[in-house]
């Protein structure tokens, strides 16, 4: 089984199989969990400053910022699942 790879911009990569959730950081709650994501130690931010588009929540704690759009996320991942599962036939 071979690991597949997301990028969520600026060349950085996060492990498809580890997310669990992709959102907007526009709400309240998600806007507190990335603060206690701060506090415990456990935010990875991805943005090299930029506006944060998109908030990767990861299924070992981690909560990962992105400068890019959820969307754009989603699609990258949709393409890599597509390339695997072609591979697989």
């Amino acid at each position: 089984m071979s690991i597949k790879l997301i990028n969520i911009g600026f060349g950085n990569i996060v492990s498809a199989g580890r997310i669990i959730a992709i959102v907007s950081p526009e709400s309240a709650p998600i806007k507190r969990v990335i603060s206690e994501a701060r506090d415990r130690g456990t935010l990875i931010d991805a943005t090299y400053g930029r506006r944060t588009r998109a908030v990767i929540v990861a299924d070992s704690g981690h909560i990962i910022l992105s400068a890019v759009q959820p969307e754009t996320v989603k699609h990258r991942l949709q393409a890599r699942e597509t390339v695997a599962a072609e591979d697989a036939e």
